[in-house]
């Protein structure tokens, strides 16, 4: 059996990463992995500029009492002339200094007197000047390839003149599950049927990913069934996810479909929830399979195939941060194997944030994903007391 951390580097050692790109319009670009680096042809920003609402003046002019005749007006996006002696520029946030202009005083701490303003307060050479160049230079590598793109990437880009960006293409991936128990919701439920929660947990997990989706069903529990499956996936896919039907009972049978289209391994997993994992190829589409359970198909997809999509997808971070935090609930029962319990982290009156374990930790209850926003990453045999720093998770690191 193997841990957790062995399980996850065997996935990583085999994931391999997407070498065709695109280039899309950079609005577009959400979740997206950059495909190169970018560097940047200008400098951020381009000229000295004041940072706030106030006058462009010479600092060393600057008393208390003195008095200044305003001799222009500088918006954003215009530029000045040279700052005369004895004089201010009105300016506005973002607009050029002036040449001559050193500093600049903020309306609040002048008055105006007609056509001139009394200094209120004394200021310092470089006062509330933003100086070119602060944020970028000309040549600077703003994003690297491999990047996760999210809205402040996209912002970054656009700011040093990017409309399209280099991506890789989007990762196909197709998803099944078996069992004749399941049931789709609007459909009635009969005896001894289940509604198909995992089909939409694992569609979400995908799409959270900005991944293709390839949506398959539900597969009956049959060798013949789970082989066409399988095989119609693999030609339309990179990656193929199923859930249940990878242990080794009689109605399992996607390990040995698996085994026959291709080739697979199946690993048992040191953890809790979820246990049996396979990963495996069928021509060149990857293949991993994921417990049946809903609890257990959840924690395995965010935990292991997330970072293994991502690496496939050309991301070149794929884990996830990992705090500490303070327990708020007591855990004695001593495991054999490593947890991952469902816990919600919230500040509490102390205005520290503590971690408050869901009352039953059963891989079969399914409100405990929503109630939750996190994981608590137990070691093997470890307990929590009340007060203890430990290991946590957020959902949204996962996502």
């Amino acid at each position: 059996m193997l841990t957790a951390d062995q399980l996850l580097a065997e996935l990583l050692l085999r994931a391999r990463e997407l070498t065709t790109t695109e280039t899309i319009a950079t609005e577009s670009s959400l979740g997206r992995i950059l495909a190169t680096d970018l560097t940047s042809a200008i400098t951020v920003p381009p000229l000295d500029n004041s940072a706030m609402d106030g006058y462009a003046v010479r600092a060393a002019e600057c008393v208390a009492g003195a008095l200044l005749s305003v001799s222009q007006r500088i918006p954003a996006g215009q530029v000045g002339t040279a700052l005369l002696a004895g004089t201010a520029a009105r300016i506005f946030t973002g607009a050029p200094i002036p040449a001559d202009a050193d500093a600049v005083i903020m309306q609040e701490h002048c008055s105006v007197e007609g056509d001139s303003i009394r200094i209120n307060r004394t200021i310092n050479s470089g006062d509330n000047i933003r100086r070119a160049g602060e944020d970028i230079k000309a040549g600077d590598t703003v994003l690297t390839a491999g990047t996760r793109l999210s809205a402040a990437h996209m912002g970054l880009a656009a700011s040093v003149g990017y409309a399209t960006l280099p991506v890789y293409t989007r990762l196909k991936i197709a998803s099944f599950s078996t069992g004749d128990e399941l049931v789709q919701p609007g459909s009635p439920l009969t005896a001894g049927r289940i509604y198909n929660s995992n089909r939409y947990t694992i569609a979400g997990l995908i799409k959270t990913l900005d991944c293709d989706w390839i949506d398959l069903g539900s597969i009956p529990d049959t060798l013949d069934a789970t082989l066409k499956a399988l095989q119609q996936s693999s030609q339309m896919a990179d990656l193929i996810i199923t859930s249940g039907g990878v242990s080794v009972g009689e109605e399992d049978h996607v390990k040995a479909a698996v085994a026959q289209l291709g080739q697979i391994d199946l690993w048992k997993v040191a953890m809790k929830p979820g246990k049996p994992l396979a990963y495996g190829r069928i021509g060149e589409a990857d293949f991993i399979g994921l417990p049946g359970n809903p609890v257990s198909a959840f924690a395995t997809f965010s935990l292991f195939a997330r970072p293994f999509i991502l690496k496939r997808m050309g991301a070149k971070d794929c884990l996830p941060i990992i705090y500490k935090v303070r327990a708020a609930s007591v855990w004695n029962k001593a495991g054999d194997r490593r947890e991952f319990l469902r816990a919600r982290a919230q500040v509490g009156a102390d205005g520290v944030l503590a971690a408050t374990l869901f009352p039953n930790q059963s891989s079969g209850v399914l409100t405990s994903t929503t109630w939750a926003n996190g994981f608590i990453d137990l070691e093997i045999g470890q307990t929590i007391a009340i007060g203890d720093m430990i290991n946590f998770i957020p959902f949204n690191e996962l996502h």
